[in-house]
């Protein structure tokens, strides 16, 4: 019988017929040899792994070229001769830390999804020098450093000066006769980085492209009076300061001017890009030919991912109406015929509201906008709504106050001609909730995209064992067609099925062990349940509720250590942004309770806590596939959607959840008796918030719960430190938002309920190969099919386009 192949074979092999598809082996080899030799310096003979890395980055790349050439004219692991370990390289590229968590990679796998599906679409952002910072624990805590991303430079990108473009703030305005123009201002460069974003198997390769800001060769040097050459030459940096670094703010607003300019440079830019590609003929054109923008909205859609990019809305009018001299009404009708909104949170503290002040300073011309697009707007609910001034306050852009301030969304609302939610009781939350007045004005405007995420990285790629193991059963269809996953559910009983699934969760869980005993010296038992709770660190995440349940176990084990227990590995890993400090405090309890629980010779391996860190893509690629229970047990009503979640069930870990988010779907996807679904619905909240939540009641009645809070908070898991987590338990008992201690009870009985299924391998890879069968639904090529049929008038085409060895038509 064959030997069979391991993960890592596995991988190899996937990557050799990746490679495979790029055309003759001879010549993907002689390209790799000519890459490899030009990468070598003239002093040094022997290849790193680093040479050989961008060696074979740079062949896949220029193999990638033809098919991406192709594919914008039509719109306007190892291979064994190379004896090259892949799965090595893969290693040695950085992360793109471009976001901070859910939206930057939702993105992703939307233009994975774009890409696959033959949609002619462009991703857009910033191209930002240091990322999202790298974390490291000392000594418990967090402590950021720079993610210089960039340092090695990146193979899969392409710098394009010669659409570079200006960006203008500051300045005034001047009405006259003619119009208006926007004068006196300071302009900075956008200099647009192309990185190819191929499709499965398509000969698709659509564009991403990243603007990096660079300062004008005359920035300041006709103002010598800020200290001559030299100092004018240094100040460069204050404009190439823009694309500088990632603010690493997650589910919060920072008003800083520095970041209000990052938002105006990337809409700016894009925008400038949109119209030269409108106005161009034919591809790679520069000239222009359309003088009309009445087909506009025929041609382009604009979503706006969040309030972020909100800007594209006053900044399409300011160039219809100032620069190509449309009239303000048309204007307004093309404007809002091609933006559409995403809302991506409820949590008031993460809505962007910008002081007025600021505006008038930085984008006069744009304040001016949008007092007009306000006045208008506020006319017609006057209208309707006669006299009702309160509602005219609900509904203005503009809020009054000490502090005039802005709010994004709501210009985001008004001027996009669709909304969207991104999970159905999210999207219900933006109609009932949020934007309730405007739900009521404009209900056809508001719709429901349930996120979803690429089977290509997400199983395939990060997953080759479990990937081969379903194709094995059903064919490889479902790696472009997920909702074939519903062919695994007449096997749900298959025994063959069964041992295979447990088999590879086995071996990923004893890959994930050996990498963390190699990179943080942790040994952990394999044959634990792996519980696993990663994402950033927020209150309203409730990684304090894990700690409650960890804490909760710890205490049944030393009071009773010959009763049976099942053994788990707890790991918690995420980020908190560098200035909330209750996050950096829950990170510091949940290495503090480590420390006492790893090392209780009491508790030996039955019960472990690991800090994963510096969570990131490239090390949830690792621990998905390795999980058997994911932990999403946000307050119902806070978490938008979530896509975690939708991770870790199509890799075989079962869900302990809320009602909250996408895990409803999930539910109703898989049936609620297939995860371990605990706590308060959203309505319990709302009639929690109406009578007064009391967090003592709980803290009274229960006395595991009391055991818990008060070993906290009387320094047993800080006994250099006693006072260390005083204010953390202050916050649960006196004003958490979040409810902790309501849903504690719930969450230790369901997790009593996870441990009797996790004794029963067999019952436990039922569920879990249910469980996937039902995933489906959360495909990324689901969502932006929805997205192309219902916002923006755009079908995937019939044709593929043709392989660039083929001639055109």
């Amino acid at each position: 019988m064959a030997k069979p192949l391991t993960d890592g074979e596995r991988r190899k092999q996937i990557s050799v017929r990746g490679l495979a598809g790029l055309g003759d082996v001879a010549e993907v080899r002689k390209s790799f040899n000519r890459h490899l030799h030009f990468t070598l310096v003239k002093d040094r003979n022997v290849a790193t792994r680093r040479d050989y890395y961008l060696a074979l980055a740079h062949t896949v790349r220029d193999h990638l070229v033809g098919r991406w050439i192709r594919t914008q004219q039509r719109y306007y692991e190892r291979d064994p001769k190379l004896g090259l370990d892949l799965e090595e390289l893969e290693e040695i590229e950085e992360d793109a830390g471009l976001g901070n968590g859910g939206l930057g990679r939702l993105a992703a796998c939307f233009l994975d999804s774009m890409a696959t599906l033959g949609l002619a679409a462009y991703g857009y952002g910033i191209r930002y020098e240091f990322g999202i910072f790298n974390q490291k624990i000392v000594n418990g805590w967090q402590v950021e450093e720079a993610d210089d991303w960039l340092r090695y430079g990146n193979p899969w990108e392409k710098a394009r000066p010669e659409y570079m473009l200006p960006v203008h703030f500051y300045g005034r305005v001047e009405h006259s006769p003619e119009g208006v123009r926007w004068l006196d201002t300071q302009v900075v460069l956008a200099m647009p980085y192309d990185t190819p974003v191929p499709g499965y198997k398509n000969d698709t390769v659509n564009t991403m492209r990243l603007w990096s800001a660079k300062a004008p060769n005359d920035f300041k040097l006709h103002d010598f009076n800020v200290g001559g050459y030299i100092e004018a030459v240094l100040d460069r940096n204050l404009a190439e300061n823009i694309s500088r670094v990632l603010y690493p703010n997650d589910n919060f607003f920072e008003g800083k001017e520095l970041r209000l300019k990052q938002e105006y440079f990337v809409v700016a830019a894009t925008l400038q890009d949109i119209i030269r590609r409108f106005k161009s003929s034919k591809f790679g054109c520069r000239d222009p030919v359309r003088t009309s923008f009445e087909t506009f909205p025929d041609k382009v859609a604009i979503q706006l991912n969040d309030t972020h990019p909100a800007l594209a809305i006053p900044e399409l009018m300011r160039i219809l109406v100032d620069v190509e001299k449309v009239d303000w009404d048309k204007a307004w009708e093309i404007t809002k015929k091609t933006c559409a909104y995403t809302n991506h949170t409820v949590l008031p503290e993460a809505l962007e509201r910008w002081p007025v002040s600021m505006f008038e300073k930085l984008l006069p011309r744009h304040l001016d906008i949008i007092y007009a697009i306000n006045q208008r707007h506020l006319d017609h609910v006057a209208a309707l709504f006669p006299g009702d001034v309160d509602c005219l306050r609900r509904m203005s852009v503009i809020e009054e106050g000490d502090c005039k301030r802005i709010n994004m969304a709501h210009l985001c609302v008004i001027g996009s001609h669709a909304v969207n939610g991104v999970a159905r009781i999210h999207s219900e939350i933006v109609r009932q909730s949020v934007f309730k007045d405007f739900y009521e004005l404009e209900p056809e405007k508001f719709q429901n995209k349930t996120n979803g995420i690429t089977p290509r990285r997400w199983l395939l790629l990060c997953n080759p064992g479990l990937a081969e193991t379903i194709a094995e059963r059903i064919g490889e269809g479902f790696l472009t067609d997920l909702s074939q996953l519903k062919k695994l559910l007449p096997l749900v009983g298959d025994e063959a099925l069964i041992r295979d699934v447990a088999q590879v969760k086995q071996e990923n869980k004893v890959k994930f062990s050996a990498f963390l005993e190699k990179q943080y010296g942790v040994k952990v038992n394999p044959s634990s349940m792996f519980d696993v709770h990663v994402k950033r660190i927020h209150e309203y995440k409730r990684q304090l509720l894990n700690c409650l349940h960890v804490v909760t176990l710890y205490n049944r084990i030393k009071k009773d250590p010959t009763q049976a227990f099942v053994p788990r590995t707890v790991m918690i890993g995420g980020k908190a942004a560098p200035g909330y400090h209750m996050a950096k405090k829950i990170i510091k309890l949940v290495t503090s309770i480590g420390d006492i629980v790893n090392h209780d010779p009491i508790v030996g391996d039955r019960l472990k806590v690991i800090f994963l860190e510096n969570y990131r893509v490239s090390l949830a690629e690792k621990v998905i596939p390795a999980a058997d229970l994911s932990q999403q047990i946000s307050t119902a009503g806070t978490e938008a959607s979530g896509t975690g979640n939708m991770k870790f069930m199509l890799n075989g870990a079962l869900t302990i959840g809320t009602m909250d988010g996408a895990n409803v779907e999930m539910a109703e996807e898989a049936g609620a008796e297939n995860l371990f679904i605990f706590g308060l619905r959203v309505e319990d909240v709302e009639a929690l918030d109406r009578k007064g939540y009391n967090a003592h009641e709980y803290y009274n009645r229960l006395p595991e719960l009391r055991q818990a809070v008060d070993q906290i908070n009387g320094g047993f898991f800080s006994p250099r430190e006693p006072d260390c987590f005083k204010d953390v338990v202050n916050m649960l008992l006196n004003h958490d938002r979040f409810k902790v201690f309501a849903d504690y009870e719930a969450y230790v009985a369901c997790q009593a309920r996870v441990d009797q299924l996790y004794r029963n391998p067999k019952e436990w890879t039922k569920k879990v190969i249910r469980n996937i069968a039902c995933s489906g639904k959360f495909s990324s090529d689901r969502t932006i099919t929805e997205y192309a049929r219902d916002i923006w008038g755009a079908e995937p085409p019939a044709l593929q386009t043709p392989p660039p060895s083929l001639p055109t038509d």
